[in-house]
């Protein structure tokens, strides 16, 4: 055996990871204790004869009648967090392995916790017991030349050394001591290789897990949504009233401070819609509540502001939006608030025709602007826009179409009611 195989198996068995799964197989023992105990009590009182003290055979006995004890107490919530947690800082697992952070929430995982704390109490009462009996017999060896016969008597077997050279003895304490300690690292392996098939997560554990990161992803994206269609409509309205403003501060002072009223009330207005968006965070902290969405009810505002920026805009509608499903309003007015500032953006002060049509199974919003060849481009890949049109209108599974057809831009978006009911 070559140098760096003797490190690797001396390190294998009394390395610092070895030493830590010691204190593991040592805790197992400690909490089978009470078990024992119990057991060995009930025994003595209900058996004739029964020994669980002095006699080996009953206490191998009491031994494997302490164990089913002991196996229901997984069964508590906290024994499973509790068993994962001492295993991952005793046991030497490495980081990429996945145990359960929390109580065990199937019959399947209770189980497991069941198999793993019986198993652990198992294997450390074993050892536990072999160091308690071995080890100060391993001393006694390496220390039998050195003493009389006063501390062997009694005992038996170390007058099996009494005719033996005077060096044999404490070969065989030395012996024993390198058994006890490879019987202590084979059964520290053995633990640490059992404990990601019984406590790892159960498989209702990783969908719900896998269900959790799916909702945290999709909160995460209606955020990032509701601050691109409010912010940004707000700022694309801001950029071009202030521009207008710039260029008729000296000859039409008036214009110029009805685009500045305008870009007050504009920011006024984003900063109240802000508070809603960012009120998705504060879901569930005390505080006061957000202030709601905006729905098509509060389409009038939304048009005013936009006509402030110079650009006409023509509404089709029904008389009232009232009868919409608050779902469906709400997301509309961010697909015409984003619609609109598509428009402010990439056509620039041009006249926007909106036609809102309703029915008893859709909502259609159709939004049309020129184009011409001076128009900037829509951009197809980086931009959030219509990406987060389409992603609204997929939520509500709707449809949603644009394209530029005879120098016309057009956006298209149905959304159906009754989903939404």
């Amino acid at each position: 055996m070559t140098g760096a195989r003797w490190r690797r198996a001396v390190r294998a068995v009394i390395g610092r990871r070895a030493q830590l799964r010691w204190v593991h197989l040592v805790l197992g023992g400690a909490l089978l204790m009470p078990y024992y105990l119990l057991t060995a009590v009930v025994l003595a009182m209900l058996v004739r004869g029964a020994d669980p003290f002095t006699s080996l055979r009953w206490q191998l006995v009491t031994f494997a009648s302490a164990l089913p004890l002991a196996a229901p107490t997984a069964l508590l919530p906290l024994v499973r967090p509790l068993e994962a947690t001492a295993a991952r800082s005793l046991c030497g697992l490495p980081e990429s392995v996945e145990l359960a952070a929390g109580p065990a929430g199937s019959w399947d995982a209770r189980a497991r916790t069941a198999l793993w704390y019986g198993l652990h109490l198992a294997i450390g009462g074993l050892v536990s017991g072999l160091i308690l009996a071995l080890l100060p017999a391993s001393a006694l060896l390496v220390a039998l030349p050195f003493t009389d016969d006063s501390y062997t008597e009694g005992l038996g077997w170390p007058h099996a050394f009494a005719g033996a050279p005077a060096e044999l003895a404490p070969l065989a304490g030395v012996g024993l001591l390198a058994l006890i300690m490879a019987i202590a690292a084979a059964a520290g392996a053995l633990l640490a290789r059992c404990a990601p098939a019984l406590l790892g997560p159960a498989p209702a554990d990783r969908l719900a897990a896998a269900e959790e990161r799916a909702a945290r992803l999709a909160s995460r994206n209606r955020l990032a949504r509701e601050l691109h269609d409010s912010v940004g409509h707000a700022l694309s309205a801001v950029t071009l009233q202030a521009g207008a403003a710039r260029k008729v501060l000296d000859t039409d002072p008036d214009f110029a401070r009805e685009a500045l009223a305008a870009i007050e009330e504009t920011t006024r207005e984003a900063v109240g819609e802000l508070d809603s968006v960012l009120g998705l965070l504060r879901e569930g902290e005390d505080g006061p509540a957000p202030a709601p969405s905006p729905t098509l009810m509060d389409l009038d505002g939304l048009l005013t502001r936009t006509r402030a920026a110079g650009v006409a805009v023509e509404l089709t509608a029904p008389g009232t939006l009232d009868r919409l499903p608050p779902v469906v309003s709400r997301e509309a007015y961010r697909i015409v608030q984003e619609g609109l500032s598509n428009a402010l953006r990439h056509a620039g002060r041009v006249p926007v025709r909106l036609r809102i049509a309703e029915d008893r199974k859709k909502v259609e919003i159709t939004m049309e602007n020129p184009v011409d060849g001076t128009t900037r481009t829509r951009p197809t890949g980086g931009g959030r826009g219509l990406r987060g049109i389409a992603e609204r209108v997929t939520l509500l599974r709707g449809t949603c179409a644009w394209d530029t057809v005879d120098g016309v831009w057009r956006l298209t978006v149905r959304l159906p009611l009754e989903a939404a009911r």
